[in-house]
C-alpha cells in the first residue's frame, strides 16, 4: 500500500467493501511504527465528491473557485479540477499548480490583495485577468503590470459578532469606491465585479444583508462610470457544515433574487476552501517525548489549587505549530486528540497538554484535555486537519513534511463514474485496497519507541 506524496506522483487506494478508513490508518501506523514513526495523513478524496454535491444542492446558483491555499495538495486538485470548479489562488505558485491541470484562465481569480509585481506580470503573461484590488496603490500597481486586468472591487464588511477586526483588515470601505473608479477610469482599467469575505468566525449570517446592499451600491455607482459589471464574489468563510450552508443560503437567495437576478447577467461565485478538503484529511502522530509535573507547578499563578496527589503529563509530538498544526497561531484551533491504541474503560486519566518537537513556547498544540498515561512511541489521531498547511513547506528546519495517503470508497468511485467525472491523471493513479489490510489481534505490535 503506497501512497506517499511526492510533487507530481501520488496513488489513491479504492477501499473494498470490507475495509474502512479506520483500518487504514491502522495499517499505516503499524506500517510506520516499524518504519520511522514519522507523521502522516490519511485523506478520504470521496469526502470532496459529498462537500461538492452538498454545495450543488444548496447553493445551486454560486459557483465555488476553490481557494488552493487551504490545501494544494495534488490529488485534492485534481478531484477538484474533475468536478469543474474554479480555483481562487494568492500567489504565482498556486497558479502554476492549476494552469497544470488545464484549467482555464478564467476559472483562475488571483485573490491576493497585496500582490507583488511579478506576479501580476505572471498573471497577464499566462492569461489570468481575474483579480481583487482594495486601494489606490493596488490599482496603479497592477495598471502598470496588466493593462488588460478585470478587477472585483473588494469591500470590507462588518462583522457583528465582534470579530470585525479581520474583515476590516482588507477590504475598501464604500465611501471610497467611487474615488477608486475614478482612478480605474483614468488608468483605463476594468472593473467588472464586486468581491467580499464573511469570516468563519462570524456566526450570524444576517451581515451578508449588509454586505449584498453595498455590493449592489457599488454595481449601480460602477455603471455612472460606464464600467460592465458581471460578476459578484461572495468570499469564503464556509466551514463545511451544512446547517451552515442552509443558513447562509436562506439569507441570500431572496437578496440575490431582488439585488442580482438571472436576467442581469450577473455570475456569482464564492471562494469556499476549508469546506471542501477539512473533514477529508486526519493526521496521525507520534508521542516522541513524556514529562511528568507536579499539580501545583503547572497551574497559572494564582490559580486555586484543588489537587496535588496526580502529575500532569506533558506529552510532544512529532509535528507541530511549524508544521500540520500551523493554523493554530493565527486562528482559533479546537484540537481533540484521539488514542490511538485501546485502553481499558477503568483506566485512570490525567490532565495532559501536547506539544509540537520545536521546544519553542509558542509550539502547543493542546493546552488541557484529559487522556490515559502515553508512552513515548503511542499514536495520537487528530480529524478535520485537511485545511491550512497541507502542500506547504513548513518553516521549521528539521521537520519533514507527513507523506499523504489517498483514500476513496468503491461508492464514491462509482459514484464518479456516473457522474461522467474523469480524469486520465486520476485514473491511472488508482489501486485496490482489499479487506485483507485490516489488521488483526495476532498483528498487534509494539509501540515502544
Amino acid at each position: 500500500m503506497k501512497g506517499f506524496l511526492e510533487d507530481a506522483n501520488y496513488s489513491i487506494g479504492l477501499l473494498d467493501e470490507g475495509a474502512t478508513l479506520g483500518d487504514v490508518i491502522d495499517n499505516y501506523v503499524y506500517e510506520h511504527t516499524l518504519t520511522g514513526k514519522n507523521a502522516f495523513f490519511v485523506g478520504d478524496l470521496g469526502k470532496l465528491l459529498k462537500r461538492h454535491n452538498q454545495w450543488q444542492n444548496v447553493m445551486a446558483p454560486v459557483k465555488p473557485f476553490y481557494t488552493v491555499k487551504c490545501n494544494s495538495t495534488p490529488g485534492v486538485l485534481e478531484i477538484l479540477a474533475a468536478l469543474g470548479i474554479g480555483f481562487a489562488c494568492s500567489s504565482k505558485s498556486e497558479m502554476t499548480l492549476v494552469q497544470d491541470l488545464g484549467i482555464a484562465p478564467e476559472n483562475i481569480i488571483y485573490t491576493n490583495p497585496c500582490k507583488q509585481a511579478s506576479q501580476i506580470k505572471y498573471a497577464a503573461k499566462t492569461g489570468v485577468n481575474i483579480m481583487t484590488c482594495d486601494n489606490e496603490s493596488e490599482l496603479k500597481k497592477i495598471a502598470r503590470n496588466h493593462p488588460s486586468a478585470k478587477l472585483l472591487l473588494h469591500i470590507a464588511t462588518e462583522d457583528i459578532s465582534g470579530a470585525e477586526e479581520m474583515n476590516m483588515k482588507f477590504g475598501t470601505m464604500l465611501k471610497s469606491c467611487r474615488h477608486l473608479m475614478e482612478c480605474a477610469k483614468e488608468l483605463e482599467v476594468q472593473i467588472v465585479g464586486v468581491k467580499f469575505h464573511i469570516s468563519s468566525a462570524c456566526k450570524e449570517p444576517q451581515v451578508y444583508i449588509h454586505a449584498i446592499s453595498d455590493a449592489r451600491c457599488v454595481f449601480d455607482m460602477a455603471e455612472e462610470f460606464g464600467f460592465k459589471m458581471n460578476m459578484l464574489d461572495i468570499g469564503g468563510g464556509f466551514t463545511g457544515s451544512e446547517l451552515q450552508l442552509e443558513e447562509v443560503n436562506h439569507v441570500i437567495s431572496p437578496l440575490l433574487d431582488v439585488y442580482f437576478p438571472e436576467e442581469s447577467g450577473v455570475n456569482v461565485i464564492a471562494e469556499p476552501g476549508c469546506y471542501y478538503v477539512s473533514s477529508a484529511f486526519t493526521l496521525a502522530v507520534n508521542i516522541i517525548a513524556k514529562k511528568a509535573v507536579e499539580y501545583d507547578k503547572f497551574l497559572p499563578s494564582g490559580t486555586e489549587q484543588t489537587r496535588s496527589d496526580e502529575p500532569i503529563f506533558m506529552y510532544y509530538m512529532n509535528d507541530g505549530v511549524y508544521g500540520s498544526f500551523a493554523s493554530k497561531l493565527f486562528e482559533k484551533f479546537n484540537a481533540i486528540p484521539e488514542v490511538h491504541k485501546k485502553y481499558k474503560e477503568d483506566e485512570p486519566l490525567f490532565a495532559s497538554s501536547l506539544w509540537g518537537p520545536s521546544c519553542d513556547e509558542l509550539d502547543q498544540i493542546v493546552e488541557n484535555c484529559v487522556l490515559p498515561e502515553l508512552s513515548v512511541g503511542d499514536w495520537l489521531i487528530f480529524d478535520n486537519m485537511g485545511s491550512g498547511t497541507l502542500g506547504q513547506q513548513s518553516a521549521f528546519n528539521d521537520f519533514q513534511r507527513p507523506p499523504v495517503y489517498y483514500m476513496m470508497s468503491f461508492n464514491d468511485w462509482y459514484e464518479m463514474q456516473d457522474a461522467g467525472i474523469t480524469s486520465d491523471t486520476l485514473m491511472k493513479n488508482f489501486f485496490f485496497v482489499p479487506s485483507c489490510i485490516q489488521l488483526s489481534p495476532e498483528d498487534s505490535f509494539s509501540t515502544a519507541a
